[in-house]
């Protein structure tokens, strides 16, 4: 008799979740006419639309890291490349060649620079995705297989974007990711 009673109170208990969940369902699934409307009337944002930054890289510190010419360093989100100072074996070359990379892109250039969420690192650096007119730098330097995909949240932006070229560059051994400092 106590089982029966149990297992009624199991199944009523079902049926009060099922149905809560249920209403909660609909009106998560109700669509707002003239919001719709608003969203079909203003333009899908581009990248264009963010806010950039201007200014001139003066110097190239290492691969994921620049001076601009105003004295402001920027490290570049989302990645990160070996540093010249690694005493490891091979890896002061994979430095080098990462630091080469991110000189050819950017040095003396005008560059803009987006901002995700945080503004600086605890080393007082500016934390920002760097664009050379189309090319995002960032995401460049890991196509290339000059740098890692690195996540630092809240600063995510790109993240997914950065993987995928990570595995590519994985897949065809290019950069670090070869044999180019054997």
């Amino acid at each position: 008799m106590f089982k029966k009673i149990l297992i009624i109170l199991g199944l009523i208990s079902l049926i009060f979740i099922f149905g809560f969940w249920a209403e909660n369902q609909i009106k998560i699934n109700k669509v707002n006419v003239n919001e719709v409307r608003e969203l079909i009337k203003s333009p899908t944002p581009s990248v264009k639309d963010e806010i950039r930054e201007k200014a001139k890289v003066a110097k190239v510190i290492d691969g994921d890291t620049i001076e601009l010419d105003d004295n402001r360093k920027v490290r570049y989100i989302g990645i990160n490349s070996f540093e010249m100072n690694d005493k490891r074996k091979g890896t002061k070359c994979l430095a080098e060649k990462a630091t080469e990379a991110n000189r050819k892109l950017v040095e003396n250039k005008e560059i803009e620079m987006e901002k995700d969420i945080s503004e600086t690192d605890k080393y007082g650096r500016l934390l920002r995705y760097v664009w050379v007119g189309e090319i995002m730098v960032n995401e460049e330097l890991i196509r290339e297989g000059w740098a890692e995909s690195s996540s630092f949240p809240p600063d995510i932006k790109y993240q997914e974007r950065f993987r995928i070229e990570q595995i590519k560059a994985e897949l065809n051994k290019v950069g670090i990711w070869g044999d180019i400092c054997q």
